[in-house]
């Protein structure tokens, strides 16, 4: 379908633009919620009247976003929810999840179709995550998930929390990630050289029990 941008939508066009968008898409989105109308000779015309308007309100949207923009990148944005061992979540976290912590957090609206998230949180950790408080202002926050609150103070001081670690936000230590050898692992000649000792140290072992048993 061919329509004219009323609005700014990214990767998409600018106020004016004549774009050609799937039918679904502007049946659904752009047309109902005002960011295009249909195009023809006699909306162009409407447009053309309009487009002071539209592009003085664009403007003024952009100013009272990047004035939000503060707020929003200094907001906590801590998700507690249950996980297994591996720490895969038991649900997820969704953009809609995201979009209802920043607008109680920082008293300013956000939909989930701002929330750029690519697909929902499955997993404990720290993720980047963008807002787009409108076109032309992009916020960048951080989402931290994780069960507990000391496992998110714990992501926020960089740490890791992951479940086969002795203590929280610790690596193992060599000796510990090393796995113990098996005669498998051994070259030849190690294992040739294993063999000779332990064939050295059985043969004093005799020796030793024999002296004990002429000196009885």
């Amino acid at each position: 379908m061919k329509v004219i941008l009323t609005q700014k939508i990214t990767k998409l066009g600018n106020i004016g633009d004549t774009v050609v968008v799937a039918m679904g898409f502007a049946r659904n989105y752009l047309l109902p919620n005002g960011k295009a109308m249909r195009w023809s000779k006699e909306n162009m015309a409407v447009f053309e009247a309009q487009k002071a308007e539209l592009v003085a309100k664009h403007e003024g949207e952009k100013t009272s976003a990047t004035a939000n923009l503060p707020k929003v990148t200094a907001a906590k944005l801590h998700m507690i929810r249950s996980a297994g061992d591996t720490g895969h979540l038991y649900g997820s976290v969704s953009s809609r999840d995201i979009a209802k912590l920043l607008g109680e957090l920082t008293g300013i609206a956000v939909l989930s179709e701002q929330v750029r998230l690519g697909g929902p949180i499955k997993e404990i950790g720290a993720w980047d995550v963008k807002i787009a408080l409108h076109p032309d202002v992009i916020a960048d926050v951080k989402v931290f998930v994780a069960q507990t609150q000391d496992e998110i103070d714990a992501l926020v001081a960089g740490k890791s929390i992951k479940k086969n670690e002795k203590k929280l936000g610790t690596e193992p230590t060599a000796e510990e990630a090393a796995p113990p050898e098996s005669k498998s692992d051994l070259s030849p000649e190690a294992l040739a050289k294993g063999e000779k000792i332990e064939a050295a140290a059985e043969a004093s072992a005799e020796t030793e029990e024999a002296a004990a048993e002429s000196e009885e």
